[in-house]
């Protein structure tokens, strides 16, 4: 039974992690994309070892691990619990100014900055919050719970373990990644020396949230070349690359496969980069869809399309690259039911509505459980993540520290 006496630090923790620009760049070549993600990962690392996590270090790559001992007589398996440090490309996460709303009773939220709204039509959510203390930025950035705010739940949890030894649990391992907005967040890490059985990633949105299905994603590289020349001498000559480019844009399907058209477990294709000159222009889209064999059926339409385009261009080359991301990890997790059965168990226990839906989306679980560590992804309260809207709940933040010590306690107790 958790106690209800409990002083939450994960506000506290919350508000000071979100201090730390942890912006990662999905053009570097490097590991980490941004070394200031380091910086808070440095301070982590130190923070668990002042309470008391002897272990607790931060390696060459950026990833903290710690380590918290079993006290049970029983050979309980280890669990993983698992958070990244930065925060999306798109949105700069640099002096960010929290702001506390307290006592939400409805409607529309606007930010002192920037002209934002938080509109409560785009996030249905909020209906769910009323008498609820909501935490935004101030509209100049993003807020950066997606996912401190799982990074300041797993360490409260720490904290009331190791207040209240009393509480049975076998091995824990705390584990805090660079990377994962990059979709690199499993790159570099080293899970012989994580050591554990089964993990969970801490970084969903909606109370209640147990995840186990995630989209399958490949990336297309796609170059179109054509000819330069001085265009006052360029009449029969020269083949313009971003006219070949925008023309194949241009064909692309209108009425689906697309994020705009698209939702529930419908697949899609997306653009996400447009870069070129007269000589060669590069496209870059990321394929998705919850049924592995249909990225290739995807991308069969791009190749044709981009086929057709060429030779609307006499003289036009084409090159075209698929990149496998990651794959829906639910293919690996129905193999290990415990590991979902326990979550929605403990969000019973804790009178919260399971929700079982599936992600639109990817998380460094996917590549985890397919690396040999089965790892769902439970909820973190964090909301309209990669925006300037972003926000999250205290109480749901206090409402995942429960979570992941009931988690905890579970596992012990079925061992």
């Amino acid at each position: 039974m958790f106690d209800n006496n409990y002083k939450f630090t994960c506000l506290d923790r919350f508000l000071k992690y979100v201090k730390y620009d942890t912006q990662s760049d999905e053009e570097a070549e490097s590991f980490p994309s941004t070394e200031k993600q380091k910086i808070l990962s440095e301070a982590l690392a130190k923070e668990l070892k002042e309470m008391g996590l002897t272990d607790a270090h931060m390696d060459e790559w950026g990833y903290v691990m710690a380590s918290i001992p079993s006290n049970s007589n029983k050979n309980v398996p280890t669990i993983a619990f698992i958070s990244h440090v930065d925060t999306s490309p798109a949105v700069t996460g640099k002096d960010v100014k929290p702001i506390i709303h307290k006592n939400y009773q409805g409607g529309d939220i606007k930010l002192p900055n920037g002209n934002v709204v938080i509109k409560a039509a785009e996030n249905p959510d909020m209906s769910e919050m009323k008498g609820f203390d909501i935490v935004t930025a101030d509209g100049t950035t993003l807020l950066g719970a997606d996912n401190k705010a799982g990074v300041a739940e797993i360490v409260d949890a720490v904290n009331y373990f190791l207040t209240h030894p009393e509480i049975k649990h076998g091995p824990i391992k705390i584990c805090f990644t660079p990377d994962e907005e990059t979709g690199r967040g499993t790159e570099k890490i080293d899970l012989k020396k994580l050591d554990a059985k089964y993990g969970y990633t801490i970084d969903g949105q909606t109370r209640g949230e147990v995840e186990s299905e995630t989209f399958s994603a490949d990336m297309v590289i796609i170059k179109f070349t054509g000819k330069n020349i001085h265009p006052g001498y360029a009449k029969g000559i020269m083949i313009n690359s971003m006219k070949v480019a925008s023309h194949f844009i241009e064909s692309l399907p209108k009425d689906k496969l697309s994020p705009e058209t698209t939702d529930k477990r419908e697949g899609y294709v997306h653009p996400t980069n447009f870069n070129g000159n007269e000589e060669l222009t590069i496209l870059k889209f990321i394929i998705r869809d919850f049924e592995t064999a249909k990225l290739k059926e995807y991308e069969n339409i791009l190749k044709d399309l981009a086929e057709k385009a060429v030779k609307d261009f006499p003289g036009a080359k084409l090159e075209f690259q698929v990149i496998e991301q990651y794959r829906n990890m639910k293919e690996i997790l129905d193999k290990h039911p415990n590991v979902i059965n326990y979550a929605v168990e403990v969000m019973k226990k804790l009178d919260v509505k399971p929700v079982m839906n599936p992600i639109r989306g990817g998380t460094d679980g996917s590549k985890l459980s397919f690396m040999g560590l089965p790892t769902p992804n439970i909820f973190a309260g964090e909301h309209a993540y990669h925006s300037k809207e972003e926000w999250v709940a205290i109480q749901d933040m206090e409402l995942a520290v429960k979570v992941i010590v009931e988690l905890a306690q579970i596992w012990e107790e079925k061992s």
